[in-house]
This record gives structure tokens, C-alpha cells and sequence, in this order.
């Protein structure tokens, strides 16, 4: 496993928009089978209330079967379920996915080994929606 990055977070560059990286990563949820709870768009609701923002939106999705055993095993990963993916804008125009780093995850939350796959796959579908 890789080391657990310093923050926990693990930045994959999109080669696509914001937005184009969402609907990427969306049809990828979709044609999984896994369930989109919820899709906030930060820069929306900051337009909303007059202050800018660069283009961020966060994918909130999952599966009761992968999340439910990770619950069942060990309860406070809870707060940190269900899986989420950030898109991003950076200053320079550059686009970004983040997620939290499954190693961090166990590491925080003592996650068995044999369910760190449940959670791995939020950082395996950034990186597919990005390529």
C-alpha cells in the first residue's frame, strides 16, 4: 500500500472540465451500479449569496454493500461515509479530483484489511474519470 499522504487527501489531475469531470465521473457511478446521493456545487451556491469561486463540486455516492460491512466492523468510519470525490478548478485553470486515501482511512478509522477494497474504489474512479 502507498504511504498515507501527509493530509490524507490524494489530488489526480482531470484532463477535462470541471463540469465534463463530473459527468464522467456520474455515467462511471451510473453504469456501476452505485448510488449518487448527492452532488453539491460549491461555486453555484457561492454565486448564489454574490462571491465568486472557481468551479468545485463534490460527488457524495456509494453501495450499502460495500459501506454496511465497513460500518458493521469498525462504526466510525461512518463519518467519513458515504465516499466522496471533490472536483476542482485551481488557480491556474487546472482541474483536480480529490479523495480521502483509503491507508488514511484505515489508519484513522482501524479498518480491516479485508475491507479496505470498500473503500479504495473512490480513488480507482477518479482515476478513471480523469484519463
Amino acid at each position: 500500500m502507498p504511504p498515507v499522504p501527509e493530509n490524507g487527501i490524494v489530488n489526480q489531475p482531470s484532463h477535462y472540465s470541471v463540469d465534463e469531470t463530473v459527468e464522467r465521473l456520474k455515467g462511471i457511478l451510473q453504469a456501476k451500479g452505485v448510488t449518487l446521493f448527492a452532488l453539491i456545487d460549491h461555486s453555484g451556491e457561492a454565486e448564489k449569496v454574490g462571491m465568486k469561486m472557481r468551479p468545485t463540486k463534490l460527488l457524495i455516492f456509494g453501495n450499502p454493500k460495500a459501506g454496511t460491512p465497513l460500518m458493521l466492523a469498525t462504526p466510525t468510519i461512518a463519518i467519513d461515509l458515504p465516499l466522496k470525490i471533490l472536483v476542482w478548478e485551481d488557480r491556474q485553470g487546472s482541474v483536480w479530483l480529490s479523495t480521502n486515501s483509503p491507508a488514511y482511512l484505515q489508519q484513522r478509522h482501524g479498518i480491516p484489511p479485508e475491507l479496505l477494497e470498500n473503500i479504495a474504489v473512490a480513488e480507482a474512479l477518479a482515476a478513471k474519470a480523469r484519463a
